[in-house]
């Protein structure tokens, strides 16, 4: 070749190179982009509604920790109630309940607990124990702030409520004490009180300290050894995916003891995982689903009893975490991305706090690799989708992941079959577009399902739900991701919607 054509050859190569987004490149390096992927959901991070049978072993497993409950006298026909939300005395003397007459349990043993307020306070004897008036003031519990839920045989939503000090709780006009030595269940016993379960959660904490220390680890290992295997990510492979997003849990990096109720094996469940993807083709993408403190009070984050706590105290315990994983799999070839967070909410997830914690994580990653993926989630709640934008553009590699779901909101229940599919070919497409650039990150829908509010659907019309969802999130540059592989609730499940031809990932 003449130095001529040479130099005409670079210059052309120049003029392309800045006329096609620099996107295009990014994309380019990485043949595995853009992702066709799946959630290995309710694997190393537990959610109850996806395998309800997970916890048919635990003894009163509708008391496990983060019920929420309500008593009512049904002497005086009234409720229980943190007068305040908490700081006080607590009554009984309202006829109706909401928030300051809900409680929040924190499970000792099966039928042994503490019972947080409002305000976070918890049920307690007064001066610690001294007196018999029931009240709720302080922040952390102790001997005092421990009770007994009796349960009726015949009916386990009766109940007497035994104090620490060996007698029952007692609805009198105007206050509660616990001062009551009879027995019976009949109306006018002040100790009877009638109990509404309002809310459970069935997480990661909620298992292992439902079935405790002694079978909580057999249960687990028994569930993680089989809920997903190498003949999965074969089965995954040969279908047309190349990625698999895993959620794990904070506790994950203190495997093999880490802080109880919590217990250890999830990291070798991971390791598993990144021989299997290897041995299969595939990459994987590690999300810190969990983390201390909860990001969005759902019981996928590991809270233990639904109160949002994650902040700015909590972010160097998070980034060492996020440092763990990335040292343990920046060479491992399978390792695709590592995102910082699943879903914080707004507005308790503050966005300074966010950007604060993305921009530590994002460095402890690029300590160990610098060619491994960073995502950041952006919040749920009322949010910008485009609030990281301009910080992502300052960064390397990084992805924005969006979920996707037509539930979760009033705004599907009327619509019909058409509605919907117009719904996703519309607006959800107007969505990720804004969400991705040719100068920014790469975007990511990292979360959606062919569930839908939809009563009655055809196959048929699952089939073109679905199709509309693929094709549209294909659009996302770094890929998409479905939730999840396997679910008791079968449009939930990826395999079986393949096994049962809804979905055909190989032809698209």
């Amino acid at each position: 070749m003449s130095s001529y054509s040479y130099v005409k050859c670079v210059w052309a190569f120049y003029l392309l190179s800045s006329w096609v987004p620099t996107l295009w490149f990014a994309q380019g390096a990485d043949p595995y982009l853009p992702v066709k992927a799946v959630n290995l959901g309710n694997w190393l991070v537990t959610e109850g509604w996806m395998k309800p049978s997970l916890f048919a072993g635990i003894p009163n497993q509708d008391l496990l920790d983060g019920t929420q409950v309500q008593f009512m006298s049904t002497k005086l026909q009234k409720y229980l109630c943190a007068e305040n939300g908490g700081g006080t005395d607590v009554v009984a003397n309202r006829t109706s309940p909401s928030g300051w007459e809900t409680f929040r349990l924190w499970r000792i043993n099966e039928s042994t607990f503490n019972l947080r307020v409002f305000n976070k306070q918890f049920f307690g004897l007064e001066n610690q124990g001294k007196g018999n008036k029931v009240v709720a003031v302080l922040n952390s519990p102790g001997n005092s702030e421990t009770f007994q839920i009796v349960r009726k045989n015949d009916d386990g939503n009766r109940v007497r409520i035994k104090a620490s000090n060996g007698l029952f709780l007692q609805a009198k006009p105007g206050l509660v004490t616990a001062d009551y030595g009879g027995s019976g269940w009949d109306d006018n016993n002040p100790s009877v009180f009638q109990m509404k379960i309002v809310r459970t959660l069935q997480g990661e904490y909620q298992i292992t300290n439902g079935y405790g220390p002694d079978r909580a680890p057999q249960v687990m290992q028994d569930h993680w050894n089989a809920y997903i295997t190498n003949e999965d990510f074969r089965f995954l492979s040969s279908n047309g995916l190349n990625a698999v997003r895993i959620p794990v849990g904070w506790w994950i990096a203190s495997d093999p003891t880490p802080p109880k109720p919590f217990v250890g094996g999830s990291l070798k469940a991971l390791d598993n995982a990144f021989t299997w993807a290897q041995n299969n083709g595939m990459k994987i993408i590690v999300d810190l689903h969990a983390v201390q403190g909860s990001q969005n009070g759902n019981d996928h984050s590991g809270t233990r009893d639904g109160f949002q706590e994650w902040g700015d105290s909590n972010i160097q315990d998070t980034v060492a975490v996020i440092d763990f994983l990335a040292a343990r799999y920046a060479n491992n070839p399978s390792l695709a991305a590592i995102e910082l967070m699943n879903e914080p909410l707004a507005p308790g997830v503050t966005l300074n706090d966010l950007k604060k914690y993305y921009k530590a994580g994002y460095d402890a990653v690029r300590k160990h690799t610098s060619n491994a993926y960073v995502i950041l989630s952006n919040r749920l709640g009322p949010a910008d989708s485009k609030e990281l934008l301009d910080f992502a553009r300052g960064l390397n590699r990084v992805v924005i992941d969006v979920h996707y779901y037509s539930l979760f909101s009033d705004m599907f229940n009327n619509m019909n079959v058409q509605q919907n599919i117009d719904f996703i070919n519309n607006q959800r497409a107007s969505d990720l577009s804004a969400v991705t650039t040719s100068n920014g990150p790469l975007s990511f829908v990292g979360e959606w399902t062919a569930e839908w509010a939809i009563s009655g659907a055809s196959k048929e019309d699952y089939q073109r739900f679905a199709k509309a969802q693929i094709n549209v999130y294909g659009r996302a540059t770094f890929g998409w991701a479905y939730w999840a592989y396997r679910c008791a609730q079968n449009h939930w499940s990826l395999k079986w919607m393949i096994e049962n031809v809804y979905i055909n990932l190989s032809s698209s």
